[in-house]
């Protein structure tokens, strides 16, 4: 399988298996800055880890604080790899705006509609550095 993603904020291609989201998710009070576990307790992936997964969101619940959660996340080494959005999210994007201006490694960001990131769920995937995505 193969796929095209929209890139929304540049970085190095990635590698890793994908936490596909199966509800919108608030990263203020949704996600632990300091480890990267879904601590909502609404939300149906509680418990799961987004360090280091291609995290593919299906919407973002919004907050202005979701951006210093996002950059918190990358500060500690726990952000995912790469994030997929259905939809652009400039509030949360602007954290790895502010990492990368930081000198912080973060990670890429891609649109791709919600309805192709349910396909990836659970599988392996190499994204290029323009959004080429393929599964393993």
């Amino acid at each position: 399988m193969e796929l095209k993603a929209e890139l929304l904020v540049s970085g190095d291609a990635v590698a890793g298996a994908c936490l596909a989201l199966t509800a919108p998710i608030s990263f203020w009070g949704g996600v632990d800055p300091a480890s990267g576990t879904i601590i909502d307790a609404r939300h149906p992936e509680r418990g799961r880890n987004i360090a280091g997964q291609i995290l593919a969101l299906p919407g973002t619940i919004g907050s202005s604080s979701a951006s210093a959660v996002l950059l918190e996340l990358v500060h500690a080494g726990k952000a995912p790899a790469a994030l997929l959005l259905d939809a652009p999210d400039a509030i949360l994007l602007l954290g790895l705006i502010v990492a990368r201006e930081m000198g912080w490694p973060a990670p890429p960001a891609f649109r791709l509609p919600a309805a192709d990131q349910a396909a990836l769920a659970g599988r392996n995937l190499a994204i290029s550095a323009e959004g080429r995505i393929t599964t393993a």
